[in-house]
C-alpha cells in the first residue's frame, strides 16, 4: 500500500470517526437530560482537567488540533511529532483561592526516530491552619495540599500528513500527611487534510487505574468490644474510597481562513485560524469550544475563544507577542479567563524554539 492511498483510507475513516462520535455525543445528552444523572465529582486528579499555555487557554481550550509546539504535550501529543528543533514551553496561572498552577515541557527531536518530551504539571496553594471542632479558630498547626503530574511523550509521522503520539505519566496528590499515586496514558493523533488547511485531531487522556488516598492519619484505635473495661484498643485503619482518573476523549478541527498556501483567502501579512475542540468526559456533561487566533505578519497575536456547556465559563481573551532571531523563536502570550461566580484568572507563558 501507497502513503497517498494509506492517506485516503485514513482521511476517509477519521471524517467517519468524527460524524460518528458527534452523533453520539448529541444520543448522550438526550439521555443525560432525560435521566437528570450529574457525573460531577466521581473522578481524581482534578487538576489534571486546566489546561495549560495562555495560547491554547485564549482560545477557549479549542486547541487540540492547533497544537504544534511543546504545549501539545498536554493537549494532543501527536503534535509534537512535527517538531524540528528542540523546544521550551512554561506557562504560570495565579489561580483562584491562592491556588498556584504550573507547567513545564521540553520536546525533543531525535532524527527519525521521532520526537520525544518530557513534561511536568504542579498544582499548590498557600499553607492552611488546621481546625477542629474543640479549636475552631485553629490549632497553631499547619497543613499542605499539592498535586502533580510528570509525563514522557513520543510522537512520529506515520506519513506526511498523519502523526501519532503517547504520553505515560506519574500522577501524586497530597493533602497533609495522605497521597495517592496513579498511573496515566494520553493518545493522540492529528492528520493533515488539503481541505484549506483543515487539521482533524483526536485524543483520549487519563487513561489509568484509581486513585486512592493512604497516610498515617487514617491510623486509629479501635475497641471490639465497648462494654468490655478490661478490653484494650486494637490498631485499625480507614479504608478510602478508590476514584478512577478523569478521562476525556476529545475530537478537534482546525482550519486556516485568511493566511498563505491553502488557507480561504490569500494574504501574507495576516492570518487567521479557527479552532473547534468536543469533549466527552466520564466525569461531566459534554462540552465545546470555539476559538480564533489573529496574527499580523507573525509578530503580534489576537486571540478569543467561547466555550459551550461550561458550568462558570464562557469567553476567554488573549494577546502574543513573537520575536524571531534566525532560525530561533520567542513568543510571549497573554490570556484573560473571567469567571461568572469565581475571581477571573490570568495566565503567563512563554516558549522559546532553538
Amino acid at each position: 500500500m501507497t502513503a497517498k492511498t494509506f492517506y485516503g483510507i485514513l482521511e476517509i475513516n477519521m471524517k467517519k470517526g468524527t460524524i460518528l462520535f458527534f452523533s453520539v455525543l448529541l444520543l448522550l445528552n438526550y439521555n443525560a437530560a432525560a435521566a437528570q444523572f450529574s457525573k460531577a465529582g466521581t473522578a481524581s486528579a482534578q487538576f489534571l482537567k486546566i489546561g495549560i499555555g495562555a495560547r491554547a487557554m485564549a482560545m477557549g481550550g479549542a486547541y487540540g488540533a492547533l497544537a504544534d509546539d511543546a504545549s501539545a504535550l498536554y493537549w494532543n501529543p501527536a503534535g509534537i511529532a512535527l517538531a524540528d528543533k528542540p523546544e521550551f514551553c512554561g506557562s504560570y496561572t495565579e489561580w483562584f483561592a491562592d491556588i498556584t498552577h504550573q507547567f513545564v515541557g521540553v520536546v525533543l527531536p531525535v532524527s527519525h526516530y521521532g520526537v520525544i518530551g518530557i513534561s511536568a504539571v504542579f498544582l499548590s496553594m498557600d499553607d492552611m491552619e488546621i481546625t477542629t471542632i474543640e479549636e475552631p479558630r485553629g490549632t497553631g498547626e499547619y497543613f499542605s495540599a499539592h498535586d502533580l503530574s510528570i509525563g514522557l511523550s513520543y510522537a512520529r509521522m506515520i506519513t506526511d500528513r498523519f502523526s501519532i503520539g503517547f504520553t505515560g505519566k506519574y500522577i501524586s496528590q497530597a493533602i497533609y500527611n495522605e497521597t495517592a499515586t496513579g498511573l496515566g496514558i494520553d493518545i493522540g493523533t492529528r492528520l493533515i487534510t488539503d481541505f484549506h488547511g483543515l487539521v482533524i485531531a483526536m485524543n483520549f487522556s487519563n487513561i489509568g487505574n484509581k486513585m486512592q488516598l493512604s497516610g498515617r492519619d487514617l491510623l486509629c484505635g479501635y475497641d471490639l468490644n465497648p462494654n468490655s473495661s478490661s478490653n484494650l484498643y486494637t490498631d485499625a485503619y480507614l479504608n478510602t474510597e478508590s476514584w478512577a482518573l478523569p478521562t476525556n476523549f476529545k475530537v478537534s478541527i482546525c482550519m486556516d481562513i485568511i493566511g498563505e498556501g491553502a488557507a480561504f483567502f490569500s494574504s501574507a501579512n495576516h492570518n487567521l485560524v479557527l479552532g473547534i475542540d468536543g469533549n466527552h468526559p466520564t466525569d461531566g456533561p459534554e462540552r465545546a469550544s470555539i476559538g480564533l487566533e489573529y496574527q499580523w505578519r507573525q509578530l503580534v497575536v489576537l486571540r478569543s475563544g467561547y466555550k459551550i456547556n461550561y458550568s462558570d465559563e464562557t469567553v476567554a481573551l488573549g494577546i502574543g507577542l513573537k520575536q524571531k532571531w534566525g532560525g530561533k523563536v520567542f513568543t510571549f502570550d497573554y490570556a484573560y479567563l473571567p469567571f461568572n461566580q469565581l475571581n477571573d484568572v490570568q495566565m503567563f507563558s512563554i516558549s522559546y524554539r532553538l
